[in-house]
């Protein structure tokens, strides 16, 4: 029973091909195409004003160095919302609760962030591992404590990002085998289930929605530290 539970989360193949690449893949197919209008109908215009609104509230923080990055920024934005939303339909696939997956996009983007940083102000990059008026014998320690902090950044996104879909995912399978189990046995009390089912499926969306605006929202204030 256990196993069953956690096979949503390994990646499907077929013919030895595995699916993930197409789960990553299809969100973009989402996404208008450019034509010579800039609006052609109300699903461009709301998606339009969602991509600015995303973006005027990322760059907020950032001068105008900072802003080089919105386009990486927006674009990572909006694969993750597309990928964790995609992932809630049936019979799909979410690639985000790989562990894999999200390290790869925040250990390249975390080590961009770092270098621009080390590269424009070495100075002031190196200054955030010692806070200002610390006691010399603390000094060694606070050093360390700072560089492991700094380091585990990347690690703390990726995991963040993974347990709060994987939880998500576990939940709604979790109750929905309870309501059907029960549907024959206490009619009244799966159909309670159902509602509670109901409730945290609208709850796993928001979820969805939050965890990939605050993956990049972390990536950004990582950012605003270096420039």
């Amino acid at each position: 029973m256990n196993l069953s539970f956690f096979d949503q989360f390994t990646s499907p193949h077929l013919l030895g091909i595995p699916l993930i690449l197409i789960s990553m893949v299809f969100p973009t197919l989402l996404l208008p195409s450019p034509t010579n209008r800039w609006i052609t109908n109300r699903l461009s215009t709301l998606q339009l004003w969602f991509i600015h609104l995303t973006t005027k509230q990322l760059m907020l923080p950032l001068n105008k160095e900072g802003h080089k990055w919105a386009l990486i920024l927006t674009s990572l934005m909006m694969l993750l919302l597309t990928i964790n939303l995609s992932g809630l339909l049936p019979y799909t696939f979410t690639p985000t609760t790989q562990l894999s997956m999200n390290m790869a996009l925040a250990f390249p983007l975390w080590l961009a962030t770092l270098l621009t940083g080390l590269r424009n102000q070495p100075t002031t990059s190196l200054g955030h591992l010692l806070p200002e008026g610390t006691p010399t014998p603390l000094i060694p320690a606070l050093i360390l404590i700072e560089t492991v902090s700094l380091l585990i950044r990347p690690l703390a996104l990726g995991v963040r990002l993974t347990a709060n879909l994987t939880a998500g995912h576990l939940l709604i399978q979790l109750i929905s085998t309870a309501t059907t189990a029960l549907l024959p046995i206490l009619p009244t009390v799966s159909t309670l289930t159902t509602l509670i089912l109901l409730l945290l499926t609208i709850l796993e969306i928001a979820v969805a929605m939050i965890q990939a605006y605050v993956f990049v929202l972390l990536l950004s204030l990582y950012l605003q530290e270096n420039i």
